[in-house]
């Protein structure tokens, strides 16, 4: 009698929550409907130009969104953890950049028409490309001495613990790179020939949108190493043993698979992704402080629940899907621009709710969910 109590308090609250979900489900979708009648029919305020103005920004942050949230796959698909210290990665790979990119600025290369050109002006394609490899290596070995220091030791222990090791080298390395290089804003250094704010004007209605060149290179660096990643993981030994690994772990390691080895190399290459995402992010925004992974590490975290935890090109799709969303979204519902961060986290919520395996579902097994 004492058992079916609670048994049948915890069947009651099942048949609610059936009954509650549905019908915040319609509340949302007829609230977002109503908003952009509005918008679109009644107010009419923005035109086809201010659309792939913003659909174009959604595209760039979301190929950045979708790197990192590759990375937070490839490690839950594998250890079955989130790895929360992804977005200081992603952080520590953009200060390496900057400072790279500050010192290429500070190397003089004089010729004689410009007697004050620095390396950075003078050879601005190979500079980019060094800081790009600077800040993925930095980020690379930053991500494997997460892994061997922070989530090695713990990874027979209870499923809480990683976790909480995640948050605690977040919060280090935000702490390490303030008190290394203070916490003041640091404007990002580009060359001339990708300056922000210079691009490919289009007419469109009357009006230049501008296809800024950070933007189109951030884009199109974005699908070009999301495409190699995937073929790392589908053609290559590595990838074999990576998903071998991520379906089970002990038949892998019977089978000859290297398993602390796979699992460095993960982490290696969710810092390379990461690393390449920080740079971007500094030439398309500017700005970077010790505090600017956060936000983006749990936006890229949405994306990849959005498209599927542990699935790579649900990861992909999930960050450009995200990125659009946030950019269109505001102006698509009437509202403010500052709230495309509370459009982002109920996304997140409503995933949670009505699709916990995400758009293009999880490849992962059901032990580690």
């Amino acid at each position: 009698m004492q058992n079916e109590r609670p048994s049948r308090m915890k069947d009651f609250w099942k048949k609610l929550g059936r009954v509650i979900r549905p019908f915040i489900g319609i509340l949302v979708v007829a609230w977002a409907v109503w908003r952009m009648y509005l918008v679109f029919f009644v107010d009419s305020k923005f035109g086809p130009e201010t659309w792939l103005r913003l659909a174009f920004a959604g595209l760039v942050i979301g190929g950045m969104y979708a790197l990192v949230a590759i990375g937070y796959s490839l490690v839950y698909g594998i250890l079955g953890m989130i790895n929360f210290a992804h977005g200081e990665v992603m952080m520590v790979g953009s200060f390496a950049g900057y400072f790279f990119l500050q010192a290429l600025k500070a190397w003089p290369t004089p010729t004689v028409n410009n007697p004050q050109l620095t390396f950075l002006n003078a050879y601005p394609w190979f500079s980019i490309i060094l800081a790009f490899a600077v800040g993925m290596i930095l980020a690379a070995t930053t991500g494997y001495f997460l892994e061997k220091i922070a989530y090695r030791p713990l990874r027979n222990a209870p499923r809480l613990v990683p976790l909480i090791s995640a948050i605690g080298a977040s919060i280090f390395l935000q702490n390490a790179v303030q008190l290394l290089f203070s916490p003041q804003l640091r404007d990002y250094t580009n060359p001339d020939l990708l300056a922000r704010g210079t691009g490919i004007g289009l007419k469109i209605n009357g009006s230049t949108v501008m296809l800024t060149y950070t933007g189109i290179l951030s884009f199109v660096l974005s699908l070009s190493l999301m495409g190699l990643l995937y073929y790392v993981v589908q053609r290559t030994r590595l990838g074999r043993s990576m998903r071998a690994i991520a379906q089970d772990k002990k038949t892998a390691a019977l089978m000859g698979v290297n398993v602390d080895s796979v699992i460095s190399r993960t982490f290696i290459i969710s810092g390379l992704l990461a690393g390449a995402a920080g740079v971007m992010w500094g030439l398309q925004m500017g700005l970077i402080n010790y505090f600017m992974g956060f936000l983006p590490g749990i936006k890229a975290f949405t994306a990849a629940v959005l498209g599927g935890i542990g699935n790579i090109p649900g990861a992909m799709v999930g960050g450009l899907l995200l990125g659009v969303i946030e950019s269109v979204a505001p102006a698509a519902f009437g509202v403010d621009f500052q709230l495309k961060d509370v459009i982002a986290f109920m996304i997140l919520i409503l995933i949670f709710l009505y699709r916990p395996t995400g758009l293009l579902g999880t490849t992962i097994k059901e032990e580690k969910l």
